[in-house]
């Protein structure tokens, strides 16, 4: 037997996580493309208006208990517990510590859903206090229609978890996708029979097939050792739920903000709902795409190396996704800033959503998208500290934020006159002080996280992210005065195409340059990674 050198014994931290990171972003970007899809059909079958702000109050309270219980919070508290067990090599006991978080969970979410279903009446008027009686009523039985779709999500969620513990990640991926196909079904044909519900059973339709028989599947075929057990008191599940508790808050607060913008948009009468709604959807593009994909790759790599206690390895693996994520990100945010118009005017209006929609969608999309790196960021950052087990302090930067998010949005929204832009600001600015907070508490718990090489790397990205946005904004100035007015939903969206088409060509392309002339580590590394899977294509 040969004995590994140093070098070989510690591979670059970058290589396995962005090989996984490529099947995420590929699976993600077409989930993102049949949301792009899903939100076109149905903002032209109902506008921007009081139906649909319906449609979208009927996921407030089915959301809330999904970032509460059965979202990321549980996977992220279950996946360090069974990456250990993995890594160690002790395969039936991840497994029961799987059968037994599945069995006990679905008996409590169960349990929500049930007293979901039963207050569901006052939960929608909780939180949808500007609503009309009219609109309460109409939003109570869409609520009733997607809350069951939650038993799906956790236990999806649970065998997504698995699955990425064990190295796999593309079918995961998927689900999303079945999901969004499901809502583009009930939008095309359910509509016809039932109204705006049909677009509530087709949610719950692919959640039932994506993120539960999909799933249930290709966990089988990795072997899944399921027996149906409730011993909540085994060591390794305690370990599960002490490290749930917190991370329920720490995951959910962030999310939980969107759902505040949603609250607090229905006192501010039919349209605002729906266009942040939208907005923020458009903005998740990025997000998932990029962050998502970054953050579900690198989160057993990150628990692995902390399972190892090899702290250095830990370290240059939080480096390396946060330097990713700011270079995919930062070009993003800049592109949607300034496009966010033409952007809208392609995908959204036709049918019912007229112009004057356009415009209340792209300032919300504008306020939204300054924030993008940092909800990126703090995404890997978050899951640095749950790859080490430690769920408190999360929980506590989470909480404090929440705490200062909550009165910015009266201030933002009536105080300052902002009305909705103000709710979409006030969420970009609590994302950067979470984001900020998180990286000053990582780099002192880790002993720095290559704070020089990290600052050189933010100083390139910006510089070159600086220059796309200029050319970007003569490109697009520049098409608009040679397209000239745009009349019809046609012309309007061929203008709004070849200014998107060409001012984000031209952004992305000096953006390149301007990385590669400035010696960007990220661009030579993706290079090097798609050199490297040519190679092995040939």
């Amino acid at each position: 037997m040969t004995t590994a050198s140093p070098a070989a014994a510690r591979p670059d931290p970058g290589r396995g996580v962005a090989g996984a990171a490529v099947i995420m972003v590929v699976s993600i970007f077409a989930s993102r493309l049949l949301g792009l899809v899903r939100d076109a059909i149905i903002s032209g079958k109902f506008g921007q208006g009081s139906i649909s702000d319906v449609y979208y109050a009927a996921f407030v309270v089915p959301d809330l208990l999904f970032f509460l219980i059965a979202g990321g919070a549980l996977s992220s508290a279950f996946i360090p517990v069974f990456t250990e067990k993995i890594t160690l090599g002790r395969e039936d006991e991840a497994w029961r510590v799987f059968s037994i978080v599945a069995s006990v969970m679905l008996v409590v979410v169960t349990a929500f859903v049930v007293v979901g279903e039963a207050l569901t009446a006052p939960l929608v008027r909780l939180t949808s206090y500007g609503f009309t009686p009219a609109e309460v009523a109409a939003t109570v039985p869409l609520t009733r229609i997607v809350l069951p779709a939650q038993l799906c999500f956790f236990l999806g969620g649970l065998m997504m978890g698995a699955q990425q513990a064990k190295g796999r990640f593309l079918v995961p991926s998927l689900g999303p996708n079945l999901y969004n196909l499901g809502i583009i079904f009930g939008g095309l044909v359910l509509t016809a029979f039932v109204g705006v519900a049909g677009l509530c059973w087709g949610a719950l339709l692919g959640a039932i097939v994506g993120n539960f028989a999909l799933q249930g599947w290709a966990l089988s075929r990795l072997g899944m050792r399921y027996r149906p057990t409730f011993n909540w008191r085994d060591p390794d599940a305690m370990r599960v739920w002490k490290l749930m508790l917190p991370v329920i808050l720490g995951l959910a607060l962030p999310q939980v903000s969107i759902l505040f913008n949603r609250i607090f948009a229905t006192s501010l009468g039919p349209g605002p709902l729906s266009a942040l709604t939208r907005a923020n959807m458009l903005m998740q593009a990025p997000l998932a795409i990029f962050g998502q994909a970054l953050s579900v790759a690198i989160f057993p790599t990150l628990a692995a190396h902390a399972a190892r206690r090899d702290w250095a390895q830990l370290r240059a693996s939080v480096n390396t996704g946060i330097r990713f994520i700011l270079f995919l990100t930062v070009p993003s945010s800049v592109l949607l800033i300034l496009l966010a118009r033409p952007v809208i005017a392609v995908i959204l209006q036709h049918g019912r959503f007229s112009s004057a929609d356009t415009t209340m969608t792209a300032t919300a999309l504008t306020c939204y998208s300054l924030g993008i790196f940092a909800w990126s960021a703090q995404a890997v950052l978050a899951r640095g500290f749950y790859a080490m087990q430690d769920t408190v302090t999360p929980v506590v930067i989470g909480t404090l934020v929440t705490l200062v998010f909550i009165p910015m949005n009266l201030l933002f929204m009536n105080t300052l006159g902002l009305g909705y832009a103000g709710l979409a600001l006030a969420t970009t600015v609590a994302a950067t002080l979470h984001m900020a907070a998180m990286l000053v508490v990582l780099r002192a718990r880790l002993r720095g996280l290559g704070g020089r090489h990290l600052a050189m790397s933010v100083g390139r990205i910006v510089l070159a992210g600086a220059a796309a946005g200029v050319v970007c904004w003569a490109v697009r100035e520049g098409a608009g005065s040679l397209l000239g007015p745009a009349h019809g939903v046609r012309e309007v969206k061929v203008h709004a195409l070849l200014t998107l088409g060409a001012a984000s060509a031209a952004g992305t392309m000096v953006y390149g340059l301007c990385a590669l002339a400035l010696g960007s580590g990220e661009l030579r590394h993706a290079l090097r990674l798609l050199a490297r899977r040519r190679a092995r294509a040939a």
